[in-house]
């Protein structure tokens, strides 16, 4: 089964489509990109960070697409072809991931994390963007609404580390292999055999965060995993980026949090062991913008990608109202 066939017939069954995305309103969205049409659309832009890689396509208003561990912007391809018609949809890759090459030294903490994101906003020229984020972005979505929230015009939020949870107390097996250099030889691994990166034998493949396995095709793993495992300042920093979570910088900015007047929506899988549905719920409460919770029934951390329907949806509803 493809990927594609697989999203209509479980997100059909599911109910994850809503009314207004129906088979045709899909047929008119721009088709997704491929790999190869993926990293042919790749640009960069020199920082004081480094080369940040960046992928955009569509027109209108900015919208920022934030990825996670150890993913790039590729995460965010169904969507942006889903929303490329009112928006301006731009993913840059994170320092330390994807296509993006910084110095060895490089600070890969959040707070640095979102500083960069900012500094692509001012060399794109986006004085404010909708955020989309999911996994550990979300936590740089948070510290972008709270450190600069006059760039911020709206939050789509899916799971990923909030508050007190994060890193997630279960994502520490992967945080001491990180530390003692063993995580990046499991992405070796998963690169070499999918069958492996599908499945849950070592507890830190990617297989058990999506919700289908399958989609973890070679293709994909190599588009994902191997900037992340090519010369040794990749490696590094490929594992640097999760223990650079720690320590956690979200209790100090609930504050913040709780005086924001940014629109924000969450859309949360319901089966994702590392986020669960408890902390769409603490968002809600606290933010003062909150436009509720949506729920996506069995649908894990990455659910995003794989649901791409669901997050256009979510973000055209969501967009319509500010």
């Amino acid at each position: 089964m493809t990927r594609r066939e697989f999203l209509t017939t479980s997100t059909a069954a599911a109910g994850l489509i809503g009314s207004g995305l129906g088979t045709a309103a899909r047929a008119e969205a721009p088709r997704e990109w491929r790999p190869a049409e993926f990293h042919a659309a790749r640009r960069f832009l020199d920082t004081q960070f480094g080369r940040i890689a960046y992928v955009e396509r569509g027109i209108g208003p900015a919208a920022l697409f934030l990825h996670g561990w150890p993913l790039n912007g590729f995460q965010w391809r169904g969507a942006m072809a889903g929303l490329a018609d009112i928006r301006r949809c731009v993913a840059a890759d994170f320092m330390g991931l994807g296509y993006s090459d910084v110095p060895a030294d490089a600070d890969l903490s959040p707070i640095a994390q979102s500083e960069m994101v900012v500094t692509v906003m001012d060399v794109l020229g986006i004085e404010a963007a909708d955020i989309v984020s999911n996994d550990s972005a979300t936590a740089i979505a948070q510290l972008l609404a709270a450190r600069h929230p006059q760039r911020v015009r709206s939050l789509l939020i899916t799971n990923g580390d909030v508050h007190t949870n994060s890193p997630p107390a279960l994502l520490e097996p992967a945080l001491a292999a990180a530390r003692a250099g063993e995580l990046i030889r499991n992405f070796d691994r998963q690169l070499a055999d999918s069958a492996f990166a599908q499945s849950s034998e070592s507890g830190i493949t990617l297989g058990p965060v999506y919700t289908d396995p399958r989609i973890l095709t070679p293709e994909l793993l190599e588009t994902y995993l191997r900037p992340l495992v090519t010369g040794e300042k990749r490696r590094s920093q490929a594992q640097g980026y999760g223990i650079a979570f720690v320590p956690n910088p979200l209790l100090a900015i609930e504050p913040a949090l709780r005086r924001s007047a940014i629109p924000a929506r969450m859309v949360w899988g319901t089966a994702d062991i590392l986020f669960p549905p408890e902390w769409a719920a603490w968002l809600d409460r606290t933010l003062p913008g909150s436009r509720g919770v949506r729920y996506v029934e069995g649908a894990k951390l990455f659910f995003p990608e794989e649901f791409p329907d669901t997050i256009v949806e979510e973000a055209r509803s969501l967009w319509e109202g500010i």
